[in-house]
């Protein structure tokens, strides 16, 4: 519950906002989006329906002559949620019965344009359908013509590729970045330029916000059991960072490796149980131990990789169970 506030915290900025449309939605129309009119849709026009959803942030902007609505879905579920589509289905039938109610239609009389935009960041890569027509039996030819169409933008923050984001100078990015850190050095890296990016006066609530979810979610999530001192300003959280990232940069790394030996072992045993798959299951069990290793210790020579990938089952967790430990490479094999 904390990770959702903070991240309607962040979101409540339209700065935050128009980088996300700026940066992620790559689309010709974005272009001619007027940023300066954005502004939150208040509770005048939502009912109780949709002012319940309080993970859910609902901006407008002009397009030309009209509003663009976007509805902001912030999906913080540790599982992908197959049936989303019909979620986003539904909230914007919620979203357009207030919007007749409240008469806020085109000049031409219509219905204003809304964009369903789902940011989700959990730990496995999202794979559900992004059109609700997907999810409808095939039906008989003519019949097609009746069933619902309605896609949704995904932005899965683990999908994209540090290179891609660190090019960016954008505060979704940024956040992004944050999200997929692996250690206290990549944190500071992207403080550095929030502070560069954020040094207006009137962008003090936005520094803010980045704190508070720092503070309260992002490093608890890494740090687990570590008090963490007050700090108000991403300047104080720059410079606490500085003076302990030797002492937490072990911890952080050992928390990340016991998160994956952890997964690593759920997965093993839930594909386990499926008769077929145990070529499947090594498969995925020397990739994980690729990753642990390479989060350790670097990238691995040629030579560890394919004596890992022509390992069994039994070879591969005896070295998982020994990197936690391991100083050097040499004593996860030898």
């Amino acid at each position: 519950m904390e990770h959702d506030h903070a991240y309607k915290l962040l979101f409540s900025h339209p700065q935050m906002v128009a980088d996300l449309l700026r940066g992620f939605v790559r689309e010709d129309w974005v272009q001619h989006l007027d940023f300066s009119t954005l502004e939150p849709v208040s509770g005048h026009y939502i009912s109780d329906d949709l002012r319940e959803r309080e993970d859910d942030c609902i901006w407008r902007v002009r397009w030309g002559q009209t509003w663009l609505y976007v509805y902001l879905l912030l999906e913080f579920q540790s599982t992908v949620d197959p049936f989303m589509a019909v979620r986003i289905m539904t909230y914007l039938g919620l979203l357009y019965q207030d919007l007749i109610n409240a008469k806020a239609l085109t000049p031409t009389g219509k219905l204003p344009p809304v964009l369903p935009l789902v940011l989700y960041n959990g730990a496995q890569r999202w794979s559900a359908a992004q059109n609700v027509a997907e999810l409808i039996e095939v039906v008989p030819g003519g019949l097609e013509r009746y069933q619902p169409q309605l896609h949704y933008l995904l932005l899965d923050e683990g999908g994209f590729e540090e290179s891609e984001l660190a090019s960016l100078r954008n505060l979704a990015a940024a956040l992004f970045r944050l999200e997929n850190s692996r250690e206290p050095q990549d944190v500071e890296r992207v403080l550095n330029c929030l502070l560069d990016w954020l040094s207006a006066p009137e962008q003090r609530e936005l520094r803010r916000a980045f704190t508070v979810w720092l503070r309260r979610v992002l490093l608890p999530s890494r740090l687990p059991g570590v008090e963490l001192p007050q700090v108000i300003d991403l300047m104080e959280m720059k410079a606490m960072l500085a003076e302990r990232v030797q002492e937490w940069t072990r911890k952080w790394e050992q928390q990340g490796i016991e998160k994956g030996l952890q997964k690593g072992r759920q997965e093993g045993r839930q594909e386990g149980r499926q008769e077929g798959r145990q070529e499947g299951r090594q498969e995925g069990q020397a990739e994980l131990l690729v990753r642990i290793l390479e989060r350790k210790f670097g990238p691995l020579p040629p030579a560890y990789q394919q004596r890992i990938l022509t390992a069994g089952s039994d070879d591969i967790w005896r070295w998982v169970d020994r990197v936690l430990s391991a100083e050097a490479l040499e004593q996860v094999f030898d």
